[in-house]
């Protein structure tokens, strides 16, 4: 695919190079690993629609590319092939009378009915009041994950309810595909964006070639990641995570934030999760294992979610279906939905 870059964002770039240095110098928030620049307002903007444009931008092969501001041209880069095999899990669901905050079954998801999603880009438009994260390991369900201060993952995940020839006639097998943007993953310091794909139901003894086991009858895997690096839970601002999903190509998986964007891909053949792909869950939980990401008191964090599905109706939002077993400890407020070019959700989540 082709994207064209448009007019206003190459008259920002223009004009951001004779932006005067009063505007033009960053500054730096120092919070976290990585944190991001703090520029002036017309920088701003030349950032945020390179962001916007790198995120259509298809790489030119299967693999791992990276790219930095102003530049729009992907630079393949080494992947990693991921030796850690931390699970991002389904579902535990709410022991009763737990709380009701964002995560492990209580979320917001888009659905797009009979109009299969071709690509979704998840976003926070709004950060506020965030001054420390930590990633913490839920007690009932005692099953880790990767714990600690600023460790957090950023999922855009599919049902979990469609079965694809990647199931190989197993009876109640379907397939679930996360893009996963995770801090620590396998290095301190070193961020990952994957994919991991999942086998629900497989059953039997043995997983298919490149999978391994849960443990309860489902198989994932993880596909080669792209490695940016740890970026502040102060920053999330500024991240942008975008899945696509190509029948008969790749799927793909972006991360931009700030002046720096980082791809990974693998071929769509994995599962087939473009012919059944219809619904999305996005949004900032813990890091691995079902943990939760543990935010101060007075956090608001704004989500959107939007698709390109060949349609201009406005999607479903539906509550109570999220598909990531991981968390976080802030409330949901009210979704809304609208419909356009790139139909979409959107909802705040406080504490």
């Amino acid at each position: 695919m082709q994207a064209k870059l448009n007019f206003v964002f190459v008259a920002g770039l223009v004009s951001a190079a004779f932006v005067p240095a009063v505007f033009a110098a960053p500054s730096t928030n120092v919070y976290g690993s990585s944190s991001v620049q703090q520029v002036g307002p017309m920088e701003a903007v030349a950032r945020a629609a390179w962001r916007d444009d790198m995120a259509k931008i298809a790489t030119p092969a299967e693999g791992c590319f990276h790219a930095s501001y102003p530049s729009i041209v992907w630079q393949q880069v080494s992947c990693r092939a991921l030796t850690a095999t931390h699970a991002h899990p389904l579902p535990h669901y709410y022991l009763f009378g737990a709380p009701q905050t964002a995560g492990n079954g209580n979320d917001y998801t888009i659905n797009t009915g009979s109009a299969l999603i071709k690509s979704a880009v998840g976003t926070f438009p709004t950060v506020s009041g965030v001054t420390s994260e930590q990633s913490i390991g839920v007690a009932a369900y005692g099953d880790g994950g990767i714990l600690g201060a600023n460790e957090y993952s950023v999922q855009l995940n599919t049902q979990f309810t469609s079965t694809t020839s990647a199931c190989k006639s197993h009876s109640g097998c379907t397939v679930w595909q996360q893009w996963v943007y995770a801090t620590d993953y396998e290095e301190n310091g070193e961020g990952a964006i994957f994919m991991q794909d999942w086998l629900i139901g497989y059953g039997g003894s043995r997983c298919p070639s490149g999978f391994g086991s849960d443990g309860s009858g489902d198989c994932y895997k993880n596909s080669n990641a792209a490695l940016p690096p740890d970026i502040s839970p102060a920053s999330l601002a500024s991240l942008k995570l975008t899945a696509t999903a190509t029948s008969g190509g790749n799927d793909t998986a972006v991360v931009t934030y700030d002046g720096e964007a980082y791809s990974t891909s693998q071929s769509d053949s994995t599962l087939y999760i473009s012919k059944v792909w219809n619904t999305g869950e996005f949004n900032v939980v813990g890091n691995a294992g079902g943990s939760e990401a543990e935010f101060n008191s007075g956090t608001t964090i704004g989500v959107n979610l939007a698709v390109s599905d060949g349609s201009t109706a406005a999607p479903s939002c539906v509550a109570d279906s999220g598909t990531t077993g991981e968390s976080n400890n802030l409330n949901l407020g009210s979704c809304s939905a609208a419909g356009g070019s790139n139909p979409s959700i959107s909802f705040t989540e406080s504490n």
